[in-house]
């Protein structure tokens, strides 16, 4: 997903001088404290921050005042302003050099809590833009969209997995305001796709972390029309969503409480955990007994199911013995080689055949992922490239990119509960060329899997907003699983 704040649609006119129309730089809706910096730059004049205010929701803020707004969510698919004032103001037409810099705290993303009382550190999301933009009074259309495929075949009756999708699969498009919930619902079912139906609730609710009646009947009403199924509900704990201090164990638990009775709302069995503290589990376990839910927490790239941060989750959940507890698998951490779709991120961002090479055979080696990452931009820093040109791909090549094997799966399969199928691309051939789909599909099926295998495109980390169709892939890599699960003898 590109990591703007603008696009060529962003600049506006505006009584106070000008104005940009921003897009959340993440996959996710985050809440206003979440932005620590945001500076810009006009025509080779920076803009003095008493000059700067965002409105959102008709109200609108002081640059200063925005680490005090925890409780104002800046929803996925709002479109804020951030105004600058002007002596003379912009018409439209007028091209001008726009410079943006932004900087957010990513508020559930914890790198180590606070300590007497100090707020932690957080994982940072930098954003760098520079435009030459035209005025203009309206957002980009999107493009149109087509179902060039035929129907997929009905669900055979020894099929041993259910099928389905994350709608994080889309973030980009809906981000982009391509789709609206009940357009994208329409799309995954005029493609075929389904039943099953996982969301990322930080993404789609538009009350987050609250479900509204009024999205709870826009749900089930297109729940009712299209025949899907509710699979994974995903919780985040925006543990810094305060800028002053962590949440207490108490706030942990009543946020994860409001989302648990959510996910019942809508009719989910299941909510993928970001948090397996013991005390925090000790206490919601009662809930989620009382509301029929599942617990989930999902080991994803770079860590698998034997890593030693895993093994400690995996001694909590022996301590509490529930047989709601469990795991969801997500294929990021058994991949086989790099995607391309990454590879072709960072060649666009200036990497030679030599460095790309080079990234590969540091990613293949055995060293922890922190060790991986330090030794390529050792090496970058080596050759006199300055490794902030990749931005994020840096660290996002060995954190999203797992070389477990596969086989690794079945010493857990009893505990995994859902399945993120995560993929990157499928190629001419009908494969996901970094990830060993049919062996996959093996382990699970001998391991006595039956649950639901939910796709997860996580291309747009690296894609380029428009670059493919992700629903098309969904519906390819459905192909692939179908293939592949009827390919298994009937002896597994």
């Amino acid at each position: 997903m590109p990591n703007g704040l603008i696009d060529e649609s962003s600049l506006r006119r505006h009584p106070d001088g000008l104005a940009l129309c921003l897009t959340l730089p993440w996959y996710r809706s985050l809440w206003l404290s979440s932005v620590s910096t945001l500076k810009l730059v006009v025509d080779g004049e920076e803009i003095p921050t008493e000059d700067l205010s965002l409105e959102l929701g008709g109200i609108r803020y002081p640059l200063p005042d925005l680490p005090e707004q925890s409780e104002t969510l800046w929803f996925l698919q709002e479109h804020p302003l951030l105004i600058a004032r002007r002596n003379n103001p912009v018409s439209l037409g007028d091209r001008h050099q726009i410079s943006v810099i932004g900087k957010l705290r990513l508020p559930y993303m914890q790198i180590a809590p606070g300590e007497d009382g100090h707020p932690g550190t957080y994982v940072p999301n930098f954003v760098y833009q520079e435009l030459e933009l035209t005025v203009t009074d309206r957002q980009a259309p999107g493009p149109e969209t087509t179902v060039a495929m035929a129907p997929p075949p009905p669900k055979a009756q020894d099929d041993p997995f259910s099928l389905g999708l994350t709608l994080y699969s889309a973030s980009a498009e809906f981000r982009a305001g391509w789709y609206d919930f009940d357009g994208l619902l329409n799309r995954v079912a005029e493609l075929g796709i389904g039943p099953g139906i996982e969301i990322v609730a930080s993404q789609v609710l538009p009350a987050y972390p609250h479900v509204t009646d009024e999205f709870a009947r826009s749900w089930q009403a297109a729940f009712d029309k299209h025949g899907f199924t509710a699979s994974s509900f995903g919780a985040n704990l925006d543990m810094g969503r305060r800028r002053d201090r962590d949440m207490t164990p108490d706030e942990e638990y009543g946020f994860t409480e409001t989302l648990f009775h959510g996910a019942k709302k809508l009719g989910f069995p299941l909510v993928r955990i970001q948090s397996a503290k013991p005390d925090l589990l000790r206490r919601l376990l009662p809930l989620a007994e009382n509301l029929e839910l599942k617990l989930a927490y999902e080991i994803h790239a770079p860590l698998g199911p034997n890593s030693p941060e895993i093994m400690k989750v995996r001694e909590v959940f022996a301590e509490l013995d529930s047989p709601l507890l469990g795991f969801v698998a997500d294929f990021s951490s058994t991949m086989h080689s790099m995607s391309p779709t990454l590879l072709r991120a960072v060649r666009r961002a200036g990497l030679d055949g030599e460095a790309v090479e080079r990234l590969q055979a540091i990613w293949g080696t055995d060293e922890p992922m922190r060790a991986r990452q330090e030794e390529f931009i050792g090496y970058l820093k080596g050759r006199g490239f300055d490794p902030a040109r990749l931005g994020s791909f840096a660290h996002l090549a060995f954190n999203m990119h797992g070389h477990v094997s596969p086989g690794e799966w079945a010493d857990i399969m009893p505990q995994i509960l859902h399945v993120h199928a995560k993929f990157y691309d499928i190629d001419e051939r009908g494969n996901e060329p970094a990830i060993d789909y049919p062996e996959l599909v093996r382990v699970f099926v001998e391991g006595g899997y039956r649950g639901y295998w939910s796709s997860e495109w996580e291309g747009h980390a690296f894609a380029e907003l428009g670059e493919v169709d992700p629903l098309l892939l969904v519906r390819k890599q459905h192909d692939l699983i179908r293939k592949s699960m009827r390919s298994v003898p009937a002896s597994a």
